[in-house]
């Protein structure tokens, strides 16, 4: 039986009528986006037309996840909430703290011993406050969700901004900061800005060499990283029904690197195949039951262009298998092109390594179309010429595959099967190189490729594709090796083709696993006690933050005024920072060493006004701080883009920075820095950018009157005795500005439930 399940049942038995209400009321035919989102309005905002893009609104979602790098923050949080459970179905799953370095089981066994009082924490909360734990080898988050907890029509978050992964089963499954959890797991109303709504209608069908994968690939290219920001993408048409379940995961799942809310699939057969498939018959006759509600109006598919912001056609019969890269996600090539592309822009040719796996891509299918490949070679005496990994996506993924003998496969040719966590896709990687600093490409089946993110050097050019596409590229060796055309060369000097990869889109034997890794929470959670080690470097418990004042934000330094892209990785770097993400004092040492400082173009080194010397970005800030001196931060376009980490925000915040001044903002980035009181502000004019001078003084006018609707003005005071004033723009509501007067959301939620 499902996880759940009476949950499930209610829902089912109440979704038809609040759609049914919805379109009475809207009166219009709707999109599977809009069928979901109105029947989880919370009561605060009551069901009328909400515009898209302009109303915020408050929902009711079903359930939380949360990562064990960003639940460590989350439940140092939710324990200041004062509640004695949580008031949604919720889960920890313990992936992004294991390093790969030499294979699954002794990484494994490392991570255990190494972050042993990090683990025991998140368990004794997750017991405490009734919530289900997963332990250290289950596998990655979003897997271990499509495999037991998403269902057609559900509504969720997760504090990982590749939540989106459930959409694969007709969920709007949204990526949202720490606090954002805190507020829905406490009983709160969570808060979105009613999203757009993007179609994306699929015809024909994938074959050969292409993969669900190239459909993400190739949208990427088409809206680039912020061409969904705002926007649900929802894909029908012929071609979405025959790409399986797990595919369409693949397809959600990359939706963050468009800057997507989240992405969707309406509910169809493949669906309750895998319903079925995963121990959820139950769930899928229940779906089955209700199956015209999981899907848009028949109208809406029949004419998009009337239902939809945008609509964007692809035949899936003539697509390319793609390779995107390097340093974004969005810089889309068709495998026919992309030889040349390498010739021409001068990327390191040689293929380094090639990485497989990952919550994007390691579900059954995945894993057995690229074994698919590796038999092929292993039958004709072919070796990788690559350093080559695999990483399954959950430990009943990688239990069913090593009893089908596709893990035999991969090893045979040289591969290494790592642990079933996120590792190398997010920096947790100890690659094996002689020059960490050099020049050199590498290629990988997951998600996102900005610089230094998969092994902190900024020279490597990191590419993203299909598993099958990087299976038979680290045979090539070479980037500018096209499978589909170029012929392979055997141990014994013949001259191959490889033959397009064939997978199994479930196992003919049924999923099994020995032990899953879940360990259910205490029926008596207020028996359990959580402690936090006084000493400890890995945790600390908060302290609230203190309210921003008229003072705070008048004859500011600057603490960074950031050149070009600035994402969370830039704020706050992932890899070894890691094990801090419980300890807020620590991880702030690593804040802004990553970005670009504008004024001389490095990295981590700014001056400070205070003592009139260069430092790391971290000291300057709290050598301001120490002198009872206000920072901000500036900042170009789509800043905070990336990961959905909450510590970019609480490590400003925690250093004084007292606002955030940039041309655009990352979604959920910016309702982050919201969340932790702080100001979040837009060039009303893009090109003041370039007034700002390093040695200002910097004064928010108007913030002791901040009102909804209403610009603030930036006073720069230039050292030199002359001025310069612009108008800066905001999205705060009343709400939200009742967060910056508390000092915090969670400031606020803590006062409520003491009045």
């Amino acid at each position: 039986m499902a996880f759940d399940i009476d949950m499930i049942r209610s829902f089912y038995s109440e979704f038809p009528g609040k759609v049914d209400a919805a379109r009475q009321l809207l009166g219009k035919p709707l999109t599977l986006t809009e069928k979901i989102l109105y029947a989880h309005l919370h009561p605060d905002s009551p069901l009328q037309k909400y515009e898209r893009g302009k109303n915020y609104v408050f929902f009711a979602p079903d359930r939380v996840a949360m990562q064990d790098a960003t639940a460590q923050m989350a439940l140092l949080q939710f324990m200041m909430a004062g509640k004695d459970a949580v008031a949604v179905p919720s889960t920890v799953h313990c992936d992004h703290l294991i390093q790969a370095e030499v294979g699954a089981e002794k990484d494994l066994n490392t991570a255990m011993d190494v972050n042993s009082e990090v683990y025991d924490f998140l368990a004794s909360v997750s017991n405490k406050y009734g919530i289900g734990f997963w332990k250290p080898g289950a596998g990655i988050i979003h897997q271990i969700v499509l495999e037991n907890y998403a269902f057609p029509g559900c509504m969720m978050i997760g504090t990982d901004s590749h939540t989106p992964n459930a959409g694969g089963l007709g969920t709007i499954a949204i990526g949202v900061g720490g606090a954002d959890a805190v507020d829905v797991m406490a009983g709160m109303a969570w808060e979105l800005k009613m999203p757009k709504v993007i179609g994306v209608r699929l015809t024909g069908e994938l074959s050969g060499w292409t993969s669900s994968k190239d459909v993400i690939l190739k949208v990427a290219g088409i809206l680039t990283v912020k061409g969904g920001t705002g926007a649900i993408v929802e894909y029908f048409g012929p071609g979405a029904e025959a790409l399986s379940c797990t595919g369409k995961g693949t397809i959600c799942n990359m939706g963050a690197e468009i800057g997507a809310t989240t992405s969707t699939f309406g509910y169809d057969e493949s669906m309750a195949r895998y319903l079925r498939a995963t121990g959820r018959a139950d769930i899928a006759e229940l779906a089955d039951g209700v199956a015209p509600y999981l899907t848009g109006d028949a109208e809406c598919y029949a004419n998009p262009e009337q239902y939809f912001d945008r609509v964007i056609e692809i035949d899936l019969s003539t697509l390319e298998p793609h390779i995107n890269g390097p340093y974004t996600p969005d810089l889309a090539w068709p495998i026919s092109k992309f030889a040349e592309a390498v010739k021409e822009k001068g990327y390191p040719e040689t293929l380094e390594v090639g990485l497989i796996g990952s919550c994007t891509n390691s579900s059954y299918e995945d894993l057995t179309r690229a074994a698919s490949l590796a038999k092929q070679a292993a039958d004709k005496n072919i070796k990788v010429k690559s350093e080559f990994t695999v990483t399954p996506g959950s430990e009943q993924i990688r239990y069913t595959v090593e009893r089908d003998g596709i893990l035999d496969s991969f090893e045979e040719i040289g591969g290494v099967v790592l642990a079933n966590a996120c590792g190398p896709c997010i920096g947790q990687w100890a690659r094996h190189t002689d020059d960490p600093d050099r020049k050199n490409s590498i290629i990988t089946s997951f998600n996102r490729n900005f610089s230094k993110r998969n092994d902190g050097n900024p020279n490597t050019h990191s590419f993203v594709a299909s598993p099958e596409i990087v299976t038979a590229m680290v045979m090539g060796g070479s980037l500018t090796f096209n499978p589909l055309t170029d012929a392979l060369t055997t141990e014994s000097g013949e001259s191959i083709m490889l033959d397009p990869p064939v997978g199994i889109e479930l196992p003919t034997q049924g999923f099994d696993v020995e032990d899953a890794g879940f360990q259910a929470p205490s029926e008596n959670g207020h028996e359990v006690d959580v402690t936090v080690n006084p000493e400890s470097n890995r945790l600390q418990l908060l302290t609230p933050f203190v309210p921003i004042t008229m003072k705070d934000v008048t004859d500011m330094r600057i603490l960074l005024k950031a050149k070009g892209k600035c994402t969370t990785d830039h704020i706050s770097m992932a890899g070894p920072w890691l094990k801090y993400r419980g300890h807020l004092e620590n991880i702030s040492n690593n804040c802004f060493i990553g970005a670009i400082n504008y004024y001389n173009e490095q990295a981590n080194n700014v001056i400070n006004y205070e003592t009139s010397e260069y430092m790391a970005v971290p000291d300057s800030a709290r050598a301001y701080q120490a002198a009872g001196v206000g920072t901000v931060v500036f900042g170009e376009e789509n800043y905070g883009e990336g990961s959905s980490r909450e510590h970019a925000a609480m490590e400003p915040r925690f250093l004084g920075v007292m606002a955030v001044i940039v041309k655009s903002f990352a979604r959920i980035h910016e309702t982050n820095l919201k969340k932790q009181g702080m100001l979040a502000l837009t060039f009303v004019n893009p090109d003041d950018y370039e007034k700002v001078r390093q040695d200002d003084q910097v004064t928010i006018e108007g913030f002791e009157d901040m009102s909804r609707g209403q610009n603030l003005t930036i006073h720069l005071k230039h050292s030199d005795g002359s001025e310069d004033r612009f108008e800066v723009a905001h999205t705060y509501n009343d709400l939200q500005i009742s967060w910056v007067r508390s000092g915090s959301a969670l400031n606020k939620i803590r006062e409520e439930n003491n009045a």
